[in-house]
């Protein structure tokens, strides 16, 4: 073991000689003991408690919400008991969503403003294209998860739910519902998209006709007629603010010196969010944990529920687990040659609330922490990829829709055919998209993939009851999702910084190149330097100074 010495000078006027530790020209040696191992060892569990204390709290807080839940089950509390019971998880999700609309305007506005067109375009047109490939990829495997594990053969005779499950969404048809979409788009009001969102609905119009025959017989003709008319509902419209914020961030950019005081005030706008969200951080374990025991209180039939629809929550949650622990990092390995798993661990506090409040947009602002601080994302990057990714990007909602409309097809001896299955995967990859503008999220989009393969939408209601389950894995799969996007083009575009000042270095050599075809004159540098000065700073004497 080495021996730590630390070496003072001492204010003598020096001597030669050594004494008490001292030595020559009055240097003090102080001999300090030999450090244990033990120490270090503290030490360093102390370094990495205190680098990871958030994560650790946040999982401690599932751990302990989930004991405190089911110790609270046995006391058979009302449902005013158990809405006061949920509150400081309540209170989290207000939080969260608080910032959500700051947050992503300001996010979008400035990252869209500092980037060049082109640059902007080619790093949407990338993101997109992950995201797209990285929806079909779920799809795909929800629908081979769910032929594979079967979980509705054999379960008709056990699916007793009752009722009043939840509240069915109202059918929808195909086309009315790609329509919503490019109508949130484009929101007729901004301040109204904050909080409410279009989406149709239909009323039966009775059409009266005359009609005289060639006869000159009077008939009269009555028909009813289903019309589609539009109706604000509530939910935020954030794909209408999304488009909005990127093409005026756009013309921010475009205005040049005149748009320069409104895109620094976007910016302080989102640093100042930025601090909220790390406050907000630190009570999201504690919030977390009453989530979670809330959401256990309230479940009514625990062994009935999984006993009928087990082999549906495992379809859905082991395809969760594949594509988010293998498929998403096999991609990232492949085009960074990075470690997946070192970044998954950066934004485990993100995945965790997430979890823990099942939304995606409310995990959005911790997720913008985790990848800047801890996975070295930058903010133009990051702000302007992840509310894009929360609202176009729902791999795991596109995973569990194709298991639940299989469950659904042999739920009810349908038998599905390729062309189906084909119009399965591309309607949930579709509508996966505007699943953040369509009131109901998933649940919504599952009944237009019912709807689109003629399978009956009733028994969504089966789907319903273990949604506060299966929509928590959903969760953490989207924003992972969001994540390894957001990695990707951070590696993109280092790979582009990098090239660049190889470019620029050739140009350099080929100067140098063209002028040592000039002859050169005789002398040292420092005569030709003194020589141009004095050109310069005395040009009445420029023949003397040839001379």
């Amino acid at each position: 073991m080495a021996t730590l010495v630390k070496i003072e000078k001492s204010t003598s006027n020096g001597g030669i000689h050594m004494e008490d530790g001292k030595i020559a020209n009055g240097t003090n040696v102080v001999v300090v003991e030999p450090t244990g191992s033990s120490n270090s060892k503290a030490a360093k569990v102390m370094g990495c408690f205190r680098a990871n204390a958030l994560v650790l709290l946040t999982v401690l807080g599932v751990i302990i919400g989930v004991v405190i839940g089911l110790c609270v089950r046995s006391l058979d509390l009302s449902r005013t008991q158990m809405l006061y019971f949920s509150f400081p998880g309540e209170l989290l999700i207000r939080l969260l969503k608080m910032i959500i609309i700051p947050l992503v305007v300001c996010s979008l506005v400035s990252g869209a403003a500092s980037l060049d067109p082109k640059a902007l375009g080619k790093l949407g047109g990338w993101a997109m294209l992950f995201f797209l490939v990285t929806t079909l990829i779920a799809s795909a495997i929800g629908v081979i998860m769910a032929f594979i594990i079967q979980p509705g053969v054999g379960a008709g005779a056990k699916l007793d739910l009752g009722d009043d499950v939840a509240d069915l969404p109202q059918n929808k048809e195909v086309v009315d519902s790609f329509l919503d979409l490019i109508r949130n788009i484009f929101p007729a009001n901004l301040v109204s998209a904050a909080f409410v969102s279009y989406a149709t609905s239909y009323k039966f119009v009775t059409i009266k006709k005359n009609v005289t025959d060639e006869f000159g017989n009077w008939n009269q003709t009555i028909t009813v007629e289903k019309v589609p008319f539009g109706v604000d509902v509530d939910g935020m419209n954030i794909l209408g603010l999304v488009v909005f914020a990127i093409v005026f961030g756009i013309a921010l950019r475009k205005l040049g010196s005149e748009g320069e005081n409104l895109i620094k005030f976007f910016n302080s706008f989102n640093e100042a969010t930025m601090v909220l969200v790390s406050w907000i951080m630190w009570y999201a374990p504690f919030g977390i944990m009453f989530l979670v025991a809330g959401k256990i209180v309230e479940m009514e039939d625990v062994v009935m529920l999984f006993t009928s629809l087990g082999k549906y929550i495992c379809c859905c949650i082991v395809g969760h687990i594949i594509h988010g622990l293998i498929v998403l990092p096999l991609l990232y390995l492949i085009f960074t040659r990075k470690n997946p798993y070192k970044f998954l661990w950066g934004i485990f506090t993100a995945l965790v609330t997430a979890f823990g409040t099942a939304s995606s947009s409310a995990t959005l602002p911790l997720m913008m922490k985790c990848v800047e601080e801890k996975n070295g994302v930058s903010k133009h990057i990051s702000r302007f990829i992840l509310p894009i990714g929360a609202t176009v990007n729902m791999d795991g909602a596109a995973l569990f829709q194709c298991v639940a409309s299989v469950f659904i097809a042999q739920l009810n001896d349908f038998s599905l055919n390729f062309i189906q299955v084909i119009t399965i995967l591309v309607t949930a990859t579709a509508s996966s998209v505007g699943a953040a503008g369509i009131p109901a999220g998933g649940v919504l989009t599952l009944a237009i993939i019912l709807e689109a393969v003629g399978l009956p939408t009733n028994d969504i209601s089966l789907i319903l009851a273990v949604d506060w389950l299966v929509d928590r894995t959903c969760t953490v799969l989207n924003v992972e999702g969001d994540a390894f996007g957001a990695g990707l083009l951070q590696h993109y575009t280092d790979s582009l910084e990098k090239k660049e000042p190889v470019e620029e270095l050739n140009e350099i050599k080929t100067e140098p190149a063209a002028a040592t075809k000039e002859p050169e004159e005789e002398g040292t540098p420092l005569i030709k330097k003194d020589l141009k000065v004095t050109l310069e700073g005395l040009p009445s004497c420029e023949k003397e100074s040839v001379m």
